[in-house]
């Protein structure tokens, strides 16, 4: 099955020679959440622009279900959805209209039906009649996605969906990706909060410098890159690791007072039973211990800084 977005090459320098993106090749399947990670000035950013067609790229293809967004860019818009970060919208307007203006803005057929839909599926039904200045600012996010999905695209992009918005609003915004995705939109990411990443995504991307420079299955990743440790609590505290425990992956705290066991959870044998047969053998004694997952995000560090 032919991916609904193909980019190929893609690459982008502004007039002032600062290049954006460095051949940039990436291909969406239909039907997943694709998260796109990167610190601040990554690229994130300039790649949704130039696949929605808000900026030119300077060299490179955009293929949108079978369309090349560069040549036949309206049939390619037509399948795109864009919630960025911030739009102007007209304050006086009102929630309902705007949205189907939205829709109209593609030539499609007014859809009373549809937007009524829209608008409670993303619980603004009962500010149908309200002007837009009189909303929240998480309600305001909320209308930025209702009025995406005012055409009904296939790809559905969001550019920092929750910046700056509360836990319950996130955690909502959560919910109606789940609920796009189930109704068979694309949907690619952008976002600082590596748990929504870890939370939404079928696969993960990291942008840095203009360059990809990973793309993986999200559970892939963290079978990967991810590490577990387990910290041994000494009883006495030690002034060196013992020779007979150098063949472990261990390192002793500065003060001495505890150990940490680096394993894979997935290899055929962690190493925690001898290991606590040499340690009870060298007299080393633990009062506690406890162990911990590496999230995505330590991984996403990690991957940058060796980026």
């Amino acid at each position: 099955m032919a991916p609904i977005l193909s980019v190929r090459d893609l690459e982008k320098t502004y007039d002032g020679g600062f290049q954006a993106l460095k051949s940039v090749s990436l291909d969406i399947s239909e039907g997943e959440v694709f998260a796109l990670l990167g610190p601040n000035g990554a690229g994130k950013t300039t790649l949704i622009s130039t696949i929605c067609g808000l900026v030119r790229p300077t060299s490179g293809s955009i293929d949108v279900g079978g369309f090349d967004a560069l040549k036949d860019f309206r049939a390619a818009r037509q399948l795109i959805g864009l919630v960025p970060q911030e739009m102007p919208t007209a304050p006086f307007e009102m929630v309902a209209d705007t949205v189907a203006f939205s829709r109209g803005l593609f030539g499609l057929k007014p859809d009373p039906a549809l937007v009524e839909s829209i608008l409670k599926d993303l619980s603004l039904w009962d500010k149908r009649d309200n002007a837009i200045m009189s909303l929240s600012g998480g309600m305001k996010r909320r209308l930025l996605v209702a009025k995406a999905l005012a055409h009904e695209p296939r790809l559905l992009f969001l550019d920092e969906p929750t910046a700056g918005v509360d836990v319950e609003l996130r955690h909502d915004m959560w919910r109606i990706v789940g609920n796009l995705k189930e109704r068979g939109v694309t949907i690619i990411l952008t976002t600082h909060y590596i748990e929504e990443a870890e939370e939404m995504a079928d696969r993960v991307g990291v942008i840095n410098g203009g360059e990809i420079i990973l793309v993986e299955d999200k559970a892939e990743l963290m079978r990967k890159l991810g590490r577990k440790l387990l910290t041994l609590n000494l009883s006495e505290p030690l002034s060196a690791l013992p020779a007979s425990l150098a063949q472990y992956d261990l390192t002793l705290a500065s003060d001495g007072t505890s150990l940490v066991y680096t394993y894979d959870t997935h290899a055929e044998r962690t190493g925690i039973t001898s290991l606590l047969t040499d340690l009870s053998s060298a007299g080393v004694r633990f009062q506690d211990l406890q162990t911990d997952q590496s999230s995505l995000e330590d991984i996403f560090v990690d991957l940058v800084k060796s980026g």
